[in-house]
């Protein structure tokens, strides 16, 4: 998949160096907002950019809460949300990713590190789950958007 990217931009970099900064910006910012929408819809899936499915959380036995019902809640529900999953885009790059404290809890679950569940706990070690990553499809919808602004460019 890098060797794909790599070849990619390689073969776009002469394309956009032509065009004018703010072109290049305009371009980067929706290419950053497809990628944004993909990305999500695969963390809303629960898969990792090579399409297996995310590690299952932890089951804890919590016993003495008979009669209530638990609905089971998905994980990286609020992460995935605009308010944490930021793009920035400029004429030189594109990046897709996660700010503030949110940050550290993606890298923890992206990575499979040890981190607490909260102030005084105990160091958990969290299974490996991608939340970031590019898939195939991904970069072709990076080479399709690039083509299709070109082609109304000209």
């Amino acid at each position: 998949m890098t060797n794909r990217l790599e070849t990619l931009a390689d073969w776009a970099a002469g394309l956009l160096g032509q065009l004018e900064p703010a072109s290049r910006n305009k371009l980067a910012r929706s290419i950053g907002q497809s990628l944004r929408r993909s990305q999500q819809q695969r963390i809303i899936a629960q898969r990792n950019p090579d399409g297996s499915k995310y590690a299952p959380r932890k089951q804890r036995n919590l016993r003495g809460k008979q009669g209530r019902v638990k609905r089971k809640v998905q994980m990286f529900h609020k992460l995935r949300t605009t308010n944490f999953f930021k793009v920035q885009g400029d004429g030189n790059a594109i990046s897709v990713g996660f700010t503030g404290r949110i940050a550290r809890i993606a890298r923890v679950h992206q990575y499979g590190l040890k981190d607490r569940a909260e102030r005084g706990a105990p160091d958990v070690k969290y299974d490996k789950r991608e939340l970031l990553g590019l898939t195939d499809a991904e970069i072709d919808v990076i080479r399709d958007s690039l083509l299709q602004y070109l082609s109304t460019r000209t």
